[in-house]
C-alpha cells in the first residue's frame, strides 16, 4: 500500500484535484492517505471532501486526518506539500505594503517583494517538515507545490541535502495545450523540450511529426492582432523562444512591464489580479464546505483526465511506469550555463526507482541571462535564511528586476522594512530586524 501525506489539506480545492487525479488510477485505489493542517476546521473540510472523492470513483483508501504534522508523516512513502503560510490575510499584505509604495504586482508569489517574503514566511515550515521526515519517513519523496517554487526548493537543498525533493508546476503543461490551440495541433502528438527556471522557463523546441512549430505561431500572432498583447507573445518575439508561465506572472519578474503606464494598457496587465483569486479561493471553500455539511453535490472538479504532476509521480513510485514531466530541482549540471546548485526546471522521467532530471545543456544566452537575475534574487533570499542576515533580503530586493525598476535604493530598505514589520512572527527570529536604509 502507498502511503500519501498531504501537508497543507486545508487548501481543500487542490487537495480534492489531487486526490481526484490519484483515484482515477486503480491501482491506488486502496492507497493510505493522511491529510495535515494546522487548521481544524479546513482539516475536516478536506476529511470530508477526501471521504466523497473516493466514493465518487469507487475508491477504498485508508483516510486519516491529524493536526499533529509528526503522526501525518509517520511511514508516509510521498509527502505532497501544498502549504500557504499566512492564509489571505499574508496575501493581502504581500500586495497592500508594496502599494503603498508605489510598486506593482499581478501575483506576488514567486519573485519581486510578494515572492521574497512569501519564501521567508514558509522557510521556518520547510525547516521543520524536513526535521520531522527526517525522523519518521526519511526515504519518502517531498512534492513541493508551495510558491515560490525556486526559492523553496533552493532552501531545502541548502537545509536538507539528502532529503529527495522534487518541485512541481503546471505551467509547462498547460503552455503547451494553450499553444498547441492557437496553431491547431493535437497536443498529445507534439514533442517538446522546456528548461529554464520554475515560471520562467522557455519553451526550446516544440514539434509534429518532426516539424518545428514556431512558424506556426509567427503566422497565427500575425493573423491575430490580440495575440500581440500578451506579455508572453511580447517577450516570444524579442527574445526567440516562448515562456512558460501566464502573462500576469511573466510580466513580474523582468524591468520592462510594470512601471510602465502605457505597457500596462498596450498589453492588458491585471495589476492585483491574486487578490482577486485569493478571494475567490476563499468563496469556493466556503461553497464546498456548506455543501459538504448540506449533504449536497458538489460543483464539478472540471476535467476528469488526471492531469497533475504529483499523482504521476506517485503512479510511476508505485507500478514503474515510466513517464516524462517538468520538475523542479539542484541544478547539478542540467542547464550548463545557470549557477550549480540554483533551482532550476527541467525534464525528469519517472519510474518505480524515482524521479530522474535529465541533463539539458547550454539555454541560448539571451535566456539564461534573464534566468540568472531571477535566480540572484533567489539566491540572496536564501542566504539571508540560511545565514540569518536580513541585509540580505533588501539586497535580494534591490537586484529584483521589477523592484529596482521602480524604487530607488532608500525606499526599497524602507519597504522591506515595512513588510518586515507587517509580517513580525512569520518570519525567522534573526529576519526581524529592521535595518536603516543602507545601514551596514
Amino acid at each position: 500500500m502507498t502511503r500519501i501525506t498531504f501537508i497543507g489539506a486545508g487548501s481543500v480545492t487542490f487537495t480534492r484535484q489531487l486526490l481526484r487525479d490519484l483515484f482515477s488510477f486503480p491501482e491506488l485505489a486502496d492507497t493510505r492517505i493522511a491529510l495535515h493542517d494546522i487548521d481544524s476546521e479546513r482539516l475536516a473540510t478536506a476529511e470530508a471532501l477526501a471521504r466523497r472523492t473516493a466514493d465518487a470513483h469507487g475508491a477504498k483508501p485508508t483516510i486519516l486526518a491529524s493536526t499533529d504534522r509528526r503522526t501525518a508523516l509517520e511511514g508516509a512513502d510521498v509527502v505532497v506539500n501544498m502549504v500557504a503560510v499566512g492564509g489571505h490575510h499574508a496575501t493581502v499584505t504581500d500586495f497592500e505594503v508594496p502599494a503603498a509604495f508605489g510598486l506593482r504586482q499581478t501575483v506576488g508569489d514567486t519573485l519581486g517583494i510578494g515572492g521574497i517574503y512569501r519564501a521567508l514566511r514558509t522557510f521556518p515550515l520547510l525547516r521543520a517538515l524536513a526535521a520531522d521526515m527526517a525522523v519518521v519517513c526519511p526515504q519518502a519523496w517531498l512534492l513541493n507545490y508551495t510558491n515560490p517554487m525556486a526559492m523553496n526548493v533552493q532552501y531545502l537543498a541548502a537545509v536538507a541535502p539528502d532529503m529527495k525533493v522534487a518541485g512541481l508546476c503546471h505551467s509547462v503543461y498547460w503552455t503547451v495545450h494553450e499553444l498547441c490551440a492557437v496553431v491547431g495541433v493535437p497536443f498529445e502528438e507534439v514533442d517538446v523540450l522546456s528548461a529554464g527556471v520554475n515560471h520562467q522557463a522557455w519553451i526550446l523546441r516544440w514539434e509534429h511529426e518532426g516539424r518545428d512549430l514556431y512558424p506556426a505561431l509567427d503566422a497565427a500572432i500575425a493573423a491575430d492582432s490580440q495575440l500581440t498583447r500578451r506579455v508572453r507573445v511580447d517577450m516570444y518575439r524579442a527574445l526567440g523562444r516562448y515562456p512558460t508561465e501566464t502573462s500576469e506572472h511573466s510580466s513580474e519578474y523582468v524591468p520592462w512591464y510594470l512601471p510602465h503606464d502605457a505597457e500596462i494598457e498596450r498589453l492588458r496587465i491585471p495589476i492585483g489580479d491574486y487578490l482577486r483569486v485569493s478571494s475567490d479561493n476563499l468563496r469556493e471553500y466556503g461553497t464546498l464546505r456548506q455543501c459538504l455539511a448540506d449533504g449536497e453535490t458538489l460543483p464539478s472538479p472540471g476535467e476528469e483526465d488526471a492531469t497533475e504532476y504529483a499523482p504521476q509521480v506517485i503512479h510511476s513510485l508505485a507500478t514503474g511506469t515510466p513517464r516524462t514531466i517538468q520538475v523542479t530541482t539542484a541544478n547539478t549540471g542540467l542547464i550548463t550555463n545557470l549557477p550549480g546548485g540554483a533551482a532550476v526546471e527541467v525534464p525528469a522521467t519517472l519510474d518505480r526507482f524515482g524521479v530522474h532530471p535529465r541533463h539539458v545543456g547550454a539555454l541560448p544566452a539571451q535566456l539564461a541571462a534573464l534566468n540568472r537575475s531571477f535566480l540572484n534574487v533567489v539566491e540572496l533570499v536564501v542566504a539571508a535564511a540560511v545565514e540569518g542576515d536580513p541585509r540580505h533580503i533588501r539586497h535580494a530586493a534591490m537586484c529584483d528586476p521589477a523592484t529596482a525598476a521602480t524604487l530607488p535604493i532608500d525606499q526599497i530598505w524602507k519597504l522591506c522594512d515595512a513588510m518586515t514589520a507587517a509580517h513580525g512572527a512569520a518570519l525567522a527570529p534573526p529576519l526581524r530586524n529592521l535595518i536603516p536604509a543602507k545601514g551596514l
